[in-house]
């Protein structure tokens, strides 16, 4: 299989998930240009972190309208897997593809850390290789990680077990001292109805590798790998 990784104008954490793809996958893995209209013939795509055309006007606002985003729409209703990562997260939520949005974090203040997240669906091509309940530590790097929606998605996302991830004590509590943003529900990762479209706010990619202080983040990227080869994509 192969992961396609999109570069926007601003992008920083291309060549993270780029690696981070291939090394917890022995897959291929390509970059793929914001004002492109090829997907190059990928399995997956990633839309990584950074700051897409510069966060103008608001965090993926401006990224919504870039080419290679009608593609990635296409694929998704498709079935394609597609994952976004921080600022690929706000991009997927801006372009409709989840619900919800990405608002500034609750202290006004940049934070990056390390933090614990607690799985609350292990059934989705993003989390396969994962245990449900089971507590991964991944960091965050983020101004915008305060996930929102209104009380009918929120409703809907609890009812549909829609809700991939949740910021958690290192124990699997789930506390509001646990959560890093203010983030609703301690939100840190929801799919779409299809499961095939994931958005969180950790950064797995920054995680794939012990030598990085958590391998956690592997288990997304595996995940992924493992989704797609029974039907052989």
């Amino acid at each position: 299989m192969r992961f396609g990784v999109i570069i926007f104008p601003g992008s920083n954490c291309d060549q993270d998930s780029y690696h981070a793809a291939i090394t917890a996958t022995g897959q291929q893995a390509v970059m793929l240009w914001h004002d492109s209209h090829d997907l190059k013939d990928c399995d997956a795509i990633i839309v990584p972190g950074g700051f897409a055309y510069g966060d103008y006007l608001r965090t993926g606002a401006i990224a919504k309208f870039a080419p290679i985003m009608d593609e990635v729409r296409k694929f998704a209703e498709s079935g394609g897997l597609v994952v976004g990562i921080c600022n690929g997260f706000q991009i997927l939520c801006e372009a409709g593809l989840l619900p919800g949005a990405l608002l500034r974090n609750a202290g006004l203040k940049y934070i990056c850390k390390f933090v614990d997240l607690r799985v609350e669906n292990a059934e989705t091509p993003f989390t396969n290789a994962c245990r449900q309940g089971e507590v991964l530590r991944i960091p965050i790097g983020h101004m915008e990680g305060n996930y929102y929606c209104d009380p009918a998605t929120l409703e809907t996302l609890r009812r549909d077990n829609r809700i991939v991830f949740r910021y958690s004590t290192p124990a699997g509590e789930i506390t509001p001292a646990a959560n890093p943003n203010g983030s609703l529900d301690n939100i840190a990762g929801i799919c779409n109805e299809g499961r095939n479209v994931m958005g969180m706010m950790p950064h797995p990619d920054r995680s794939s590798e012990a030598l990085l202080g958590s391998a956690d983040g592997a288990r997304i990227f595996k995940s992924m790998a493992m989704a797609l080869a029974p039907s052989g994509r």
